[in-house]
């Protein structure tokens, strides 16, 4: 199934009021569905090898203020599709960044596997990274913030 048909069905499922969408299409399954109360968390099948997250004593995010001068202009990177998000191509390499390193827009920033294919995903600006807001392993929402750069 193609990603750009995937991102827009999650969009179209997004603005509708349906509950539950299912497709079954050319061999591969999709189905949407909407919480009806806090969502639960769930382990995801461990695919490529990567070990699933230990639980940190701190949150992935934090209300700390990212930058303290109102002239210096941040950017969320997003994720464009739900899926389980890895910092680095293997398990045993190093992450693809890390906070304060220098990022051109089409930098690959970390891997997102849905439905057993890793999507790399790419900055789509240029500036330092700031704040790294998911942790290796963890299942990530469509839209959800991943990364704040600090713009040039």
């Amino acid at each position: 199934m193609d990603l750009s048909y995937l991102e827009q069905l999650i969009k179209l499922f997004e603005s509708s009021t349906l509950t539950e969408l299912e497709i079954d299409e050319e061999g591969s399954r999709v189905t949407l569905g909407r919480a009806k109360e806090q969502p639960a968390m769930f382990a995801m099948p461990q695919m490529g090898g990567y070990p699933m997250p230990q639980q940190q004593g701190t949150p992935a995010l934090s209300a700390t203020p990212i930058a303290s001068d109102p002239l210096v202009k941040t950017h969320e990177v997003k994720s464009p599709i739900v899926g389980t998000l890895y910092r680095a191509p293997a398990p045993d390499a190093d992450p693809y960044v890390q906070v304060g390193q220098h990022v051109s827009e089409g930098t690959t920033l970390c891997i997102i596997e849905a439905m057993k294919l890793m999507n790399e995903i790419e900055s789509d600006a240029a500036g330092k990274i700031v704040k790294i807001l998911v942790e290796n392993g963890e299942p990530v929402e469509y839209g959800q913030p991943l990364f704040v750069l600090e713009i040039d």
